[in-house]
């Protein structure tokens, strides 16, 4: 055999043994490669479902709320034995005026601080501290001996749900950030349920002629547990890992905001949520205190359907706040916002100019669906606010809302005294108009209402 024969003969030899390990490594490739589509998918922390991420009742979104169940509970028994305090004490009407004046200012006081030590320590820390502080301050006001000592103790326990409003607004926001969906609106609930248990158990507690000091602090008792629940290990864990994502994000934002001040009234886009968020709070404010008075002095009915009324509106909102956050997500937060304030418009149209019974009671559960939603929409906007640190941002705004709450019942009384009450009650279509009008902020939000929909607009 020639020389050319057996280079001939190798070379075939060698491109068959390269061949046939190329079919090989093909094969494990595709053997490989199917092993891959049949072994279930690994998803990374940061495409996790929300259920995935936080199963369980052991997830910061239970721990959250826990926390407006029970802010919302001490305010519901506070506020089911005032009466009681009034007569314990003997105040006049002008005396209760300036003990309610002195809880409100705690809270507006708190305001600012409470911002501030959320952007510092961690908005969860706060919360949890608040809570504390709130069921000490409740259980000091019923055993308060003197009025001095009452006076002391109802600023503490107002500054206590102010800072607690403002915290666990803020890791409310924080849970539905990483959440990545619309969440709000539950934990909004959630203080009306509780506030209503509060109430409920406090009116039980006068029927049955129980001392209200023995009340508060049997209440205070029975509420710890939900703070001892909102701060277990797991929660604490998932905090750190959200606050070390936080200090990433932190890097990255502008100095001005990084630095910004504790204090600061809103401005541009966030001014016009304030003013949605004063605006709304007037007219709760004045339902809570107006609402029977209007029954029985304009509608003339009974004192029991008179305060119908009043249940009538708080079943609405509380009905429509369970459903509210998947409204949010399917509409978005401009759409939703611009139908409250469209139900509201309608409703307090139809309360002022009725003259029947039922017509009114209509109004005013059209007037619970338009601010059921509202305040959630707000504090979510507040928290994704880019000119101001989240904290802060929330403060300012419940500033507005407190001051919406507070100036609304006596501003009714004033329009009605020189006009009518009627009348007095058409100020809550404009109010709500100027809800309809500043919907067009909440289109700047960040947050993750806008995610969702962008996405798909599906839960």
């Amino acid at each position: 055999m020639s020389d050319e024969s057996v280079i001939a003969v190798g070379k075939k030899s060698k491109g068959q043994d390269q061949f046939q390990q190329g079919q090989s490594q093909q094969g494990q490739s595709q053997e490989k490669l199917a092993k891959e589509r049949l072994a279930p998918k690994k998803q990374s922390p940061e495409k996790q479902s929300p259920d995935n991420q936080f199963q369980g009742l052991r997830s910061p979104r239970w721990a959250v709320t826990a926390m407006f169940i029970l802010n919302g509970s001490l305010y519901g028994s506070w506020a089911a034995r005032i009466p009681s305090i009034k007569q314990g004490f003997d105040l006049s009407p002008g005396d209760l005026g300036l003990l309610l004046l002195l809880m409100s200012g705690g809270a507006i006081a708190a305001f600012p601080v409470a911002g501030g030590l959320s952007d510092r320590f961690g908005s969860a820390r706060v919360t949890l501290s608040c809570a504390m502080v709130c069921c000490l301050a409740v259980a000091l006001v019923g055993y308060s001996p003197v009025v001095a000592m009452l006076c002391v103790a109802v600023v503490l326990f107002g500054a206590g749900l102010g800072a607690m409003d403002v915290a666990m607004n803020a890791w409310a926001a924080e849970v539905e950030r990483d959440y990545g969906r619309s969440i709000m609106s539950s934990f909004h609930a959630f203080f009306s349920v509780g506030a209503g248990i509060g109430a409920g158990l406090g009116a039980i507690a006068a029927w049955d002629e129980i001392s209200y000091g023995h009340q508060f602090f049997a209440f205070a008792v029975m509420l710890s547990p939900l703070i001892w629940f909102s701060s277990l290990p797991q929660i604490w864990q998932t905090q750190k890992d959200q606050g070390a994502s936080q200090k990433d994000k932190a890097a990255q934002e502008p100095e001005t905001k990084k630095k910004g001040p504790r204090l600061a009234l809103p401005r541009g886009a966030l001014l016009v949520v304030a003013l949605v968020a004063f605006s709304c709070a007037v007219g709760e404010g004045a339902m809570a205190d107006w609402s029977a008075v209007f029954l029985t002095s304009v509608i003339q009915v009974g004192e029991g359907q008179a305060a119908l009324g009043y249940t009538v509106f708080s079943i609405t909102m509380v009905a429509m706040r369970f459903v509210g956050d998947r409204l949010i997500i399917r509409f978005g937060p401009v759409n939703i916002l611009r139908f409250c304030g469209g139900a509201a418009l309608i409703g307090s149209s139809i309360t002022a100019t009725a003259s029947g019974l039922f017509m009114t009671y209509l109004g005013l559960a059209l007037m619970g669906v338009g601010y059921s939603i509202v305040f959630p929409l707000v504090f979510s906007r507040a928290a994704n606010s880019k000119q101001l640190s989240p904290g802060v941002a929330i403060a300012s705004v419940a500033t507005f809302s407190y001051g919406g709450l507070l100036l609304g019942p006596p501003l009714i009384g004033f329009i009605a005294e020189i006009s009518s009450l009627r009348f007095a009650f058409g100020l809550f279509v404009l109010l709500a108009l100027m809800v309809v009008i500043g919907s067009a902020a909440f289109r700047q939000s960040e947050g993750p209402q806008n995610e969702v929909r962008q996405s798909d607009g599906r839960d």
